[in-house]
């Protein structure tokens, strides 16, 4: 008897559960960003006075931990939108979409170990150590709101000019991303609450993926990709 060629195995399916990570991540940093905005205050006389209230110390604590479920999520998302583009992937756009992901996590991370490490390091029975305390939260706040935000400005707008050519989301997301970015690229760390801008529309985005995902498996394409061949 004759066989065929044996096959090392069967190529991956990205999970339809995996659709739903842009809007864990979502979820997750507006949590943690607005936890970390009504705990923290923007301009305290002494840097290191709110440390002396347990609640505000716990609250921080919560936002800083639901940090890294969100870099997660996030990387999933990554993953959901690069099959979305499927066999029309630009090498250039992909590079900077897949960069400015990877760094806008490792800031993320960075910058929530900084303030998680500096509050870790204060005794709540003792006086807080104000230089150095002050010296980790302007480095903390950089990454996070700055340095940070300004790599999910670059990631926002490579997303939407993927968006724009391959037409794999709707219209008006590729518009508010693009005001989005910005916004983000102009007054990330100055303007209060314009962090959110980010996590919200990629809520909007994810959505609107997991919508048209569900119709396409329901019209036959099982891979949710406008170039998904249909099934034989």
């Amino acid at each position: 008897m004759v066989r065929g060629p044996l096959r090392a195995g069967s190529p991956l399916r990205t999970p339809r559960a995996a659709a739903a990570a842009g809007i864990i991540f979502s979820v997750l940093l507006i949590t943690a960003l607005v936890l970390l905005r009504i705990s923290v205050p923007a301009h305290a006389a002494e840097p290191g006075a709110w440390l002396t209230n347990a609640r505000r110390r716990a609250t921080v604590a919560l936002a800083l931990n639901l940090i890294p479920f969100a870099g997660i999520a996030f990387l999933w998302f990554v993953g959901v939108v690069r099959d979305r583009i499927g066999e029309r992937e630009d090498r250039f756009f992909a590079t900077v979409f897949l960069g400015s992901g990877l760094l806008f996590v490792g800031m993320l991370f960075v910058g929530a170990a900084v303030a998680g490490g500096l509050i870790a390091s204060q005794s709540p029975p003792g006086p807080p150590i104000g230089g150095i305390l002050l010296l980790g939260r302007h480095v903390s706040v950089l990454l996070l709101n700055v340095y940070a935000m300004r790599m999910a400005a670059v990631f926002t707008l490579t997303t939407v000019t993927i968006a724009r050519h391959t037409r794999i989301v709707a219209r008006w997301l590729t518009i508010t991303g693009l005001a989005s970015a910005l916004v983000l690229l102009v007054a990330a760390g100055t303007v209060p609450w314009v962090e959110l801008l980010f996590p919200a529309w990629i809520l909007a985005l994810s959505i609107d993926i997991l919508v048209r995902g569900s119709r396409a498996s329901a019209g036959g394409n099982p891979a949710g990709r406008p170039d998904a061949p249909p099934p034989a």
